[in-house]
């Protein structure tokens, strides 16, 4: 290994590693999908993983969505600290909303650049394109000891912009659909090939969603999903490394018996009681991908008028059916480790089989070929955290994901 030294990010102290320390986002990683696989006979190097090394549940931060708990997991952190609060968000200095995708607005350096500035070999492969900037803020491309680059733009990847020219062509592998498993397995099979013939020190592994989405944990796509995943896991754990599995988010159910989307439409009723258009909600899921969800999650934050009476409107909102959870917003703060400066004057969340939308007519769910499932609230907050060496972890939850690069370190350093 290059370092020698423990590397401090935001205050925490990561042990320097023996072998590479790798962390593994399982994106939308409900449990139960591993239960289901493991009882199958499919995850062979996982069951062993959980038996003979550590096996804990965690939290992830909430809103339970793939920016927030990335970049919580890359950074240490909760979103009080990063800024990344959501995948989308409302700026009310210019009245715009937009992708919180940009460089601008994270608030704190990764747990990857604080390695690569004590000079590590750092490597982060991401399945979506719209995490990789966030991701590898700060890193530099010119010595050959940083490389970040997503699975859906691997055929345009450059040395100069990412580490690696031409992903796809080095991989061997055509540059995969974003809407399939395969976004997924071109991220493990990178991530093998980097282990073994480039040997960084610390390495970071994301997927997609897509899988989890479409396919409960008892239906036959999701048990080869993680099937896949094994035979990628046991040879990263052939190859020495200390791994945490961990995930960004669960996935629940968010549909009526009939399969028809179970939703309650927020702006509508903000509409009937404020005014049309007055009050202005937000739901953070919001990306570029809504074929996932069509842009209904189980969290969502709205700035009121001036003239709105926030106590009355939050009363109205806890007695509405499907909402488990309407708070202020230094209540939200407070609860959730948010910046307040980016969610709006209340915080929503709605129950584990029913999403918060805006007006029913915004919401094009055409796309939605499957029983919508989803997440962003608390009841996906619960995810899995195990790794292939004994560690001391806390129970949850305590435990948190973005303790995965902490624990991966010290069983890196053993």
């Amino acid at each position: 290994m290059t370092i020698q030294t423990p590397v401090v990010a935001n205050g925490r102290a990561y042990p320097a590693p023996k072998t590479c320390a790798i962390a593994i986002c399982l994106d939308g990683c409900e449990p139960e999908y591993l239960d289901k696989a493991i009882a199958d006979g499919l995850m062979p190097t996982l069951k062993r993983m959980r038996a003979e090394g550590t096996d804990r549940l965690a939290h992830s931060v909430i809103p339970s969505f793939t920016n927030p708990n990335n970049l919580s997991i890359a950074t240490g952190r909760p979103p009080v600290v990063h800024g990344i609060c959501g995948n989308y968000l409302y700026e009310p200095e210019t009245g715009e909303e937009v992708m919180m995708n940009d460089v601008r607005f994270l608030r704190a350096p990764t747990v990857f650049k604080a390695f690569y500035d004590a000079g590590a070999r750092v490597a982060v492969v991401t399945a979506k394109d719209k995490l990789r900037a966030l991701l590898g803020a700060g890193l530099k491309f010119d010595d050959d000891r940083a490389k970040c680059f997503s699975a859906e733009k691997s055929d345009t990847s450059t040395q100069e912009d990412h580490g690696q020219a031409e992903a796809s062509k080095w991989l061997g592998m055509a540059q995969p659909e974003v809407y399939s498993a395969e976004l997924s397995e071109f991220v493990f099979a990178a991530g093998v090939k980097l282990l073994r013939e480039w040997k960084p020190d610390v390495m970071y592994l994301t997927t997609t969603d897509y899988v989890q989405h479409k396919y409960a944990p008892d239906q036959a796509e999701a048990k080869a999903f993680y099937e896949m995943f094994d035979k990628y896991l046991t040879e990263l754990d052939a190859l020495g490394a200390a791994i945490v599995v961990t995930a960004d988010h669960g996935m629940k159910p968010k549909h009526h018996a009939d399969g028809s989307p179970s939703v309650v439409y927020v702006q509508d009723l903000l509409d009937e009681w404020l005014g049309e258009a007055a009050a202005r909600l937000i739901l953070p899921i919001t990306d570029p991908y809504v074929v996932h969800h069509g842009a209904l999650g189980s969290f969502a934050t709205a700035y009121l008028p001036d003239s709105a009476n926030q106590d009355d409107i939050i009363a109205k909102l806890r007695a509405t059916d499907g909402i488990t959870d309407v708070l202020t917003n230094a209540e939200a703060v407070a609860r959730f480790e948010l910046p307040a400066d980016r969610i709006g004057d209340i915080v929503l969340v709605s129950g584990e089989n029913i999403c918060i939308g805006t007006s029913e007519h915004r919401h094009d769910l055409a796309a939605l070929n499957e029983p919508l499932r989803s997440h962003g609230g608390l009841t996906e907050q619960e995810v899995p955290f195990i790794c292939n060496r004994v560690l001391p972890l806390p129970e949850r939850p305590v435990l948190r994901n973005f303790d995965a690069f902490f624990y991966a370190t010290q069983a890196a350093a053993l």
